[in-house]
């Protein structure tokens, strides 16, 4: 068996590797480490929970010296949340050898970003229109990085990101090692490698399970009006280290929430109608292990990479096989064993079967201290939407037009936030975001067009209210 101490790296890296319990390299671990290590540049194609960070940022850490003041590593993310959280991985990993990592961001003040550079910023990780912004306010300078990753390449291109990563690219040296992660490759991706990458070693995982390779996985049958006691009784026979219960609605998402927070328990809310803020605020306090308990909705808790969770309760039945494969895929990060428990009332047997025959697996009913065989979660790849798909099952998209642009400083991401949160939208259904100097297009789902345009309207987006309506045709 392969260990970390196999892999090439310093002994204040091992121990940082230690400190945050891991034991022994994921598949993706194993194979890019060493070629990074050795300065060559890398292709990773991985699923998210692959443990991937760690993947590029071991080699990343060890190579950055904390005596020069010079920002040494650049790490370019979809989306805030993926950067929060690659942000506190390379804090654990870097804490030991005094790396300085600074997170850079859209809807966050950017003047307290700049103080931050001004201050030092060895490695720097930020989603792709701060990063322009920052660099066209001469905040962030490029000359002295020396590593450059692109980390969920594929969300980049979903988004509209890839003209502005080129730029981002250009700008950096051309002796810089370069890392590139990604889903899927298509051909828009392939061809970014191919440009801005020098003879790189591909690695690629087959993930036809979500990296989900420990999970034993329950049933509980319960009456609607038995769900909180039987959940309180749950979490008290299973003492979980942490826990995420997911719920279908925001409204029931705040009503649990409440309930167990009266019941003493330690435990925060996910869901879209908290500020931006408040997200990023619970995420972090989970992500560093402070917060054992989370209630979430899907929605809200997509792109989750938390490596300490242990159990997942499904307290409202998933609405689809699918939603049930992604949820419990929060659980059994980066090699570590975890518990899923779904919660099925009587009228949702048919629900039940539809997940165990999707996932491969039959269900044992929970009873306290049951054990069973841990069980791989059978998935189908993500397939990769193309700019130019079609956003929903039946082929039928709407056109709308934002009256916000770049002039205000807006990011895709951040229009996309503002429907998902004012419509509970997922925001995989907001599609063709192109931001223009003083517009915005976009593409939401035929069926829901109407009720984006109703609920978004009037609601603030980087500081300015924002008009949606449909774009001619």
């Amino acid at each position: 068996m392969t260990r970390f101490a196999d892999l090439g790296l310093d002994p204040d890296i091992l121990e940082a590797v230690h400190d945050v319990g891991y034991e022994t390299p994921t598949p993706i671990q194993e194979e890019a480490v060493p070629p990074l290590l050795h300065g060559h540049d890398v292709i990773g194609q991985a699923q998210t929970g692959s443990g991937k960070t760690a993947a590029f940022g071991l080699p990343m850490l060890q190579y950055v010296n904390p005596a020069e003041h010079e920002v040494q590593g650049l790490v370019l993310t979809p989306t805030r949340e993926l950067c929060i959280q690659v942000t506190q991985a390379l804090r654990a990993y870097g804490r030991r050898k005094g790396v300085d990592v600074v997170a850079v961001f859209g809807g966050a003040p950017i003047r307290s970003q700049q103080a931050q550079l001004r201050g030092g910023g060895h490695v720097v990780v930020g989603t792709v229109g701060r990063v322009k912004d920052l660099i066209s306010r001469h905040a962030l300078l490029l000359h002295g990085c020396r590593f450059v990753v692109l980390d969920e390449a594929d969300e980049m291109l979903d988004l509209g990101f890839l003209e502005d990563v080129e730029r981002i690219l250009a700008l950096t040296p051309s002796s810089r090692q370069t890392a590139l992660f990604s889903a899927t490759m298509p051909p828009e991706i392939r061809r970014l490698a191919d440009q801005y990458l020098y003879d790189p070693v591909t690695v690629k995982v087959q993930a036809m399970t979500l990296t989900v390779e420990t999970v034993e996985q329950f049933s509980l049958g319960v009456r609607p009006r038995e769900k909180p006691d039987r959940l309180v009784a749950v979490l008290a026979a299973e003492r979980p280290e942490q826990a995420i219960v997911f719920v279908r609605t925001k409204a029931r998402c705040e009503q649990l929430y409440r309930t167990l927070r009266d019941r003493g328990m330690n435990v925060k809310a996910l869901h879209g109608d908290m500020t931006q803020g408040a997200r990023d605020g619970v995420m972090i306090s989970f992500k560093d292990g402070r917060l054992p308990l989370l209630v979430a909705t899907d929605v809200a808790a997509r792109g989750l990479d938390i490596s300490g969770v242990s159990h997942v309760i499904n307290y409202d039945i998933p609405t689809s096989p699918d939603v049930y494969v992604h949820r419990i895929g929060r659980t059994a990060r980066v090699g570590r064993s975890g518990r899923a428990i779904t919660f099925a009332e009587p009228q949702q047997l048919r629900e039940l079967r539809a997940i165990e025959n999707h996932a491969g697996v039959t269900l044992a009913p929970w009873v306290e201290d049951a054990h069973v065989a841990p069980t791989a979660v059978k998935a189908k790849p993500r397939r990769h939407s193309k700019p130019h798909d079609r956003v929903d099952g039946d082929g039928r998209g709407r056109k709308l037009i934002a009256s916000i642009g770049r002039a205000a400083g807006l990011e895709p991401s951040d229009i996309i936030h503002a429907i998902t949160a004012a419509t509970g939208l997922d925001g995989e259904a907001v599609r063709n975001v192109r931001v223009l100097e003083r517009f915005t297009l976009l593409e939401v789902p035929e069926q829901d067009a109407e009720r984006v345009v109703d609920r978004v309207t009037g609601t603030e987006v980087c500081g300015q209210p924002v008009k949606l309506e449909p774009a001619a045709t």
